[in-house]
């Protein structure tokens, strides 16, 4: 689980700004969204502007180096901050994996340009380069061959190397490494838009209907549909050598994806990453609700509630989703002022089960 993330001078974060989702408050209700100490489920807003999108790349940045899956280069232009005294970005990430604490921290002078780099386990630094004097280590059991190797002027990350050229020792703090290796191959990132793409947990343009089509999901599809008061008779087939999704009507039948709205075909979207997140490690959906009415946006918001084992992060600005039915105080996160903290930090009135916590933001009560 990710425990803790901090980044500096990063697009928009001129100074240091921590996402810390390993501090839950002792409520007593909603206990199954929290897992091995750490917050699995929660909702971000704030302002236009304030940072969310900004903070979803900060956090994937680590799948751009360490892992071969999609990446959104484009999205990490203007990669400083323009108004920042540094030449770099500083990156920290803390991780728990079975009681185990793997802190790993490196810093960019852009997108694919390290200056340093650093792994940690219960408090031991196990691998450590300095691209700029081009020398580092590596303590993990099996990886000892590489110290010679490790030192040359290759710009790819170090702890990327080390995984993919040893042969490590089956020991607690290789697994520990491993399980962080796997837990960074499995995150993703998605926007409410399939035309904004992805990041993370695989690879390819795959279109929604032939994964849907693929994983044996239409007739799910639609029950999922009607569910949420879409009903439509859906049905697989191949088109120009394509599968697509066909609605059938009494008089003609048509592509499923050109009658749909723009609020049905991002639901569909949804669909198409919620039935692989079980899979997954950390998923950050960025305004996942733009298209939805308040309703949607709960029934969907309980289907991410209900996924066990991972973390699962949305963007949002519908109040309408603040409130202690769906999740509690300390998993709805206010970015705001450089700053983001759960509503539960952001005042000091003790909150509980029966408070309304919409009407306590609206009238400013976490502006703390």
């Amino acid at each position: 689980m990710l425990k803790r993330f901090s980044v500096e001078n990063f697009k928009g974060f001129k100074d240091k700004i921590t996402f810390d989702i390993g501090s839950p408050s002792n409520y007593g209700f909603h206990s199954e969204i929290i897992e091995g100490g750490c917050i699995t489920k929660g909702i971000i807003y704030g302002i236009n502007g304030s940072g969310k999108s900004n903070l979803g790349l900060a956090i994937f940045d680590v799948i751009l180096h360490l892992t071969e899956k999609q990446k959104l280069l484009q999205s990490y232009d203007f990669y400083l901050n323009m108004s920042g005294r540094k030449s770099f970005a500083e990156f920290e990430y803390t991780f728990i994996f079975d009681g185990h604490e793997l802190v790993y921290r490196y810093s960019k002078t852009n997108v694919d340009a390290f200056r340093e780099e650093s792994l940690s386990i219960d408090g031991e630094e196990v691998i450590y380069y300095d691209f700029q004097a081009k020398d580092g280590f590596t303590s993990l059991e099996g990886s000892d061959t590489l110290n010679v190797s490790i030192k040359n002027e290759s710009p790819i990350s170090r702890v990327k190397y080390v995984n993919s050229n040893s042969i490590l020792v089956d020991n607690v703090q290789n697994q520990v490494f491993k399980k962080f290796i796997d837990f960074v191959d499995r995150m993703l990132l998605f926007y409410s838009l399939d035309s904004r793409g992805y990041e993370g947990f695989m690879n390819g343009s795959e279109g929604i209907a032939e994964g849907i089509v693929n994983a044996g999901k239409v007739q799910d599809f639609q029950e999922f549909l009607k569910e949420n008061d879409i009903d439509y008779s859906l049905y697989e087939c191949e088109v120009d050598g394509r599968k697509a999704i066909y609605c059938h009507f009494d008089n003609k039948d048509a592509d499923f994806f050109k009658i749909a709205s723009t609020g049905t075909r991002s639901l569909a979207l949804f669909y198409y990453w919620y039935i692989r997140m079980k899979k997954a490690s950390f998923v950050f959906i960025d305004e996942f609700d733009a298209f939805y009415h308040f309703e949607l946006s709960e029934a969907v918001q309980k289907r991410v509630n209900e996924i066990s084992g991972v973390q699962v992060f949305t963007t949002t600005h519908n109040t309408d989703l603040m409130n202690n039915d769906l999740l509690r105080p300390d998993c709805y996160f206010l970015l705001k002022g450089n700053k983001i903290k759960a509503l539960s930090e952001r005042t000091a009135k003790e909150l509980r089960q029966a408070h309304n916590l919409q009407k306590m933001y609206k009238a400013g009560a976490f502006n703390g």
